[in-house]
């Protein structure tokens, strides 16, 4: 018999081509990379910025605790509107008008109780059986939420606006 030349016993293994390696990219990659170090860059100067832009809020936050009653806390919320909103704003509010200008600068209600504390202000008596703990709660709640910035609206008013006209 005659032997075929396709027999399975003729056939050679196949030759595979060397893996192709990781480094050195392709330069389309390069850009890629280039540009993944630009934003994270960006997005850490954003939060160190941010960061260090609520640094009164923390120091606030660390100070109430401290706090024991009604006055030492609606000077500390003071300072801390102080800290953003110029003086001429904050310091020519005083009583009622007080209260209002903290309730509308911060998302949620003023209780009553808290409103009352308040408009006693620094000067009212700090009374040792009262329970500041709602005024606490409040004025950590206002230090950590109230708007900080012009452009939001909560701050920078058309009147204010006028005035430095």
């Amino acid at each position: 018999m005659n032997e075929l030349t396709t027999s399975l016993d003729a056939l050679n293994d196949i030759v595979l081509p060397p893996a192709v390696p990781w480094w050195p990219p392709a330069p389309g990659w390069y850009g890629v990379i280039a540009l993944l170090i630009l934003v994270a860059s960006w997005l850490a100067w954003r939060s160190w910025k941010r960061w260090n832009a609520d640094a009164y809020r923390r120091a606030a936050l660390h100070k109430l605790a401290d706090l024991r009653d009604a006055p030492a806390i609606a000077l500390l919320l003071r300072r801390t509107a102080l800290a953003v909103v110029p003086r001429s704003v904050v310091a020519e509010k005083t009583g009622i008008a007080w209260a209002d200008w903290l309730a509308a600068q911060c998302t949620g209600s003023m209780p009553a109780d808290v409103r009352r504390m308040l408009t006693a202000g620094v000067y009212g008596r700090p009374d040792a059986d009262s329970d500041v703990s709602a005024l606490r709660e409040y004025a950590a709640r206002w230090i950590a939420r109230h708007c900080r910035t012009h452009p939001c609206g909560g701050f920078y008013t058309s009147e204010m606006k006028q005035r430095q006209d």
